[in-house]
């Protein structure tokens, strides 16, 4: 055993992580380090064995120290040991790695110099130049290479924990962007691809999934295999599907894409399809699209729409206006303070437009927005109950009306007028007191186009009239229907 005064392992390059730093400035590929031994101290020894081959193992301890020849970076250990013939060379103990962009700390490295490969085990952390760290039991350093591999990559197993800084454009910090998965696979500090019970926090969403990818530079992200975001907003949501794609822009969500059986779930809203498309804004959501094959289907506790497709328009996360577009149906629950009824009323058209009343409603967030509107636009028929003039437990009368648009209005979430425009016809039936006459009074008892009008009519007043064809020169006017008592909502028959 000998005293270190200084010795080189001139056969021996510590490609450690001179790349790990990050995506803005990569190393060269193909850069070696020519490590330098230094003295660590009076205590330090080094045993050098040559074997008959002629190569050397070479042993140190008591404290060491190794430097890359004309480089800032250094490596520090209680002790080594290194195979020439193998090129490997060990560090056992208080494991430290330093360099101006990077810094890995462990209890033990191996590093592979035919491989080009670096690995650090036993509580090992990894701060890169961001200020992104890694916690970890075990991480294995690729670096880039010339004519072995394009880009350094960092490999993580056994559930590591990052911290990922994200900066503005100022360059302000943003608080940290949590990841958690069995295996974190790191392109330069730009790409991270996750994979087994992955967890990802911002301060503005938690997203579940079993594989994730997230690109920094990009700011995209993609969740797969059963994933799931949930907001962090004042007002949460939830959006679930086989794939999500989120988008930010300045670190700031800005769109979540869920593709395969898509659900988002809301205070106001619980949302299916195909795909769903939603935009947020200051970490509420402001809009949501909806399509596919299977058609798009919103329900809310008192109503249901289901098209083609839909736009919901939701400005501070209250919705204003749903748009269904396509065989469009809508059909909502009647008043059960006005009326007894195990049936739905309803509205179909090819296209019908929902407004509500979110303005009325913002000063008490916790109501929802009151429904003003339904308009259906092309081939639209519907039907609404109105209380009985008996009163009781009988039946409730019926509104059955077609036209090319109808316009149902609302009062204190109850039916208060029908206007129907063009192409109008409809009937009134008034339900008897025995169950003859009710079962008689479904709509599908009334033919053709132009049915004639019951005689039997509301002793209060509310009249229904079946408006004839205007003539070609005229405009043709609207038919309004006012019931006797309001009635909320629609049901198919």
């Amino acid at each position: 055993m000998i005293g270190v005064r200084g010795f080189r392992l001139a056969s021996a390059t510590l490609a450690l992580a001179a790349g790990v730093a990050g995506a803005q400035t990569p190393p060269a590929a193909g850069r070696r380090c020519e490590l330098e031994v230094l003295p660590a101290g009076n205590e330090t020894r080094m045993t050098v064995t040559t074997l008959p081959n002629g190569q050397r193992q070479i042993f140190m301890g008591q404290g060491f120290v190794g430097v890359c020849a004309g480089q800032d970076i250094r490596l520090r250990a209680d002790s080594a040991e290194y195979y020439e013939s193998q090129a490997v060379l060990y560090l056992i103990g208080n494991v430290h790695y330093t360099e101006p962009r990077a810094k890995v700390d462990s209890r033990r490295m191996t590093y592979f110099r035919n491989d080009e490969r670096l690995v650090a085990e036993g509580d090992v952390v990894a701060t890169l130049p961001s200020g992104t760290t890694m916690r970890g039991p075990q991480a294995e350093y690729f670096r880039a290479v010339a004519n072995m591999r394009p880009n350094a990559r960092l490999v993580t197993n056994g559930r590591p924990r990052y911290e990922i800084i994200e900066t503005d454009s100022t360059g302000k910090k943003a608080p940290p962007v949590t990841l958690v998965a069995n295996q974190v696979i790191t392109e330069a500090e730009s790409v991270f691809f996750a994979s087994g019970k992955v967890e990802i926090d911002r301060t503005d969403i938690s997203a579940r999934a079993d594989s994730a990818t997230m690109d920094r530079g990009t700011e995209f992200a993609r969740l797969m295999r059963k994933p799931s975001i949930t907001g962090k907003g004042a007002k949460p949501f939830t959006l679930r599907g086989g794939v999500i794609d989120l988008f930010s822009r300045q670190r700031q969500l800005e769109r979540v894409l869920a593709k395969g059986e898509a659900n988002a779930v809301s205070e106001d809203m619980d949302l299916k399809s195909d795909t769903i498309d939603l935009r947020v804004f200051n970490r509420l959501l402001e809009r949501a699209f909806a399509w596919g094959k299977s058609r798009a289907h919103v329900t809310s506790p008192s109503r249901d729409i289901v098209a083609d497709s839909l736009d919901i328009s939701m400005p501070g996360q209250r919705v204003r206006e749903v748009r269904a577009l396509g065989s469009a149906f809508a059909q909502t629950d009647p008043d059960s303070t006005k009326l007894h009824s195990d049936e739905r009323d309803w509205l179909r058209g090819d296209t019908i437009t929902a407004q509500f009343d979110s303005a009325a409603a913002a000063p008490d967030t916790s109501r929802r927005p009151k429904i003003r509107a339904l308009v259906a636009n092309g081939r639209a028929s519907s039907l609404y109950q109105v209380p009985p003039q008996a009163g009781g437990e009988q039946r409730p009368s019926i509104n059955y009306v077609r036209g090319r648009v109808i316009n149902v209005a609302f009062r204190n979430e109850g039916v208060d007028r029908v206007t129907v425009v063009d192409q109008a016809a409809g009937i009134y039936l008034e339900a008897a007191p025995d169950t003859g006459a009710a079962a008689a009074a479904r709509p599908g008892n009334a033919t053709g186009a132009g049915a004639a009008t019951s005689d039997a009519r509301p002793a209060g007043g509310a009249t229904t009239t079946t408006p004839a064809k205007a003539p070609a020169a005229t405009t043709p006017k609207p038919t309004t229907r006012k019931p006797t008592a309001p009635a909320t909502g629609v049901r198919k028959p």
